[in-house]
């Protein structure tokens, strides 16, 4: 269940992302539908793992090319980034979920907005595990990775509520062709779109997060509606 989604008091800001970041960050570069990262225990190790993943990942354009430098930057400055208790800025997980019938969103119930399902990790949580555990409890479908995944497929750094920043990984997660029955707490307005009109709905964060998704082929080579 998820009481601290991220855009709990605010939506993601256009320039959550520019806050000023040190210099020297290494940015390297691989395909822009996405990179797959491997999960493993909470601490140093998965922190690595996380760094490397975005690291690797080619934004597919200047609001996640600055994000990716952001997150870059904390990874190496905050303590506990995975931890949301430690401060206010830290890493959310979330995941673009795709099949056959196009992608499930859901209405989030303070804001009104149509978001894709995350929020913030439980202890010991990959930012991969959290994207997984909060779809299937915000959608109540079988969500799984990709095959060789987790897939980044976008990254976001917003504002949320009382000051807080997200650092917003965002996965490639897959669904049969089920209809959404989210847990008793979460928001109940959750359905497919297909991906054009998933794109009408989205603010430039989630956008971003849609194209590159498109982008991948574990999703071209779903027979999936595009209008």
């Amino acid at each position: 269940m998820t009481d601290h989604r991220h855009g709990e008091a605010c939506r993601p800001v256009d320039h959550g992302a520019d806050a000023p970041v040190a210099a020297g960050a290494t940015l390297a570069a691989t395909g822009a539908a996405g990179t797959p990262v491997a999960t493993g225990a909470a601490g140093q190790a998965t922190i690595g793992d996380v760094r490397r993943s975005v690291a690797a990942r080619r934004p597919a354009d200047e609001r996640e090319a600055t994000s990716r430098r952001r997150i870059l930057v904390e990874l190496d400055r905050l303590e506990r980034p995975l931890d949301r208790t430690a401060g206010p800025v830290h890493v959310t997980g979330s995941a673009v979920l795709a099949g056959r019938r196009g992608t499930v969103l859901h209405r989030h119930k303070r804001l009104g907005l149509w978001l894709q399902p995350g929020g913030h990790l439980d202890p010991g949580e990959t930012p991969a595990e959290a994207a997984r555990r909060e779809a299937v409890e915000e959608t109540g479908l079988d969500a799984r990775h990709v095959e060789g995944g987790p897939l980044l497929v976008h990254v976001d750094v917003h504002g949320a509520a009382d000051g807080h920043v997200h650092l917003d990984l965002r996965y490639l997660l897959l669904a049969g062709d089920d209809d959404p029955a989210p847990a008793a707490g979460e928001s109940p307005h959750v359905a497919w779109f297909t991906w054009a009109d998933a794109l009408d709905r989205a603010d430039a964060s989630l956008a971003g997060a849609l194209r590159s998704a498109m982008a991948a082929p574990a999703v071209r080579q779903l027979a999936v509606p595009s209008a």
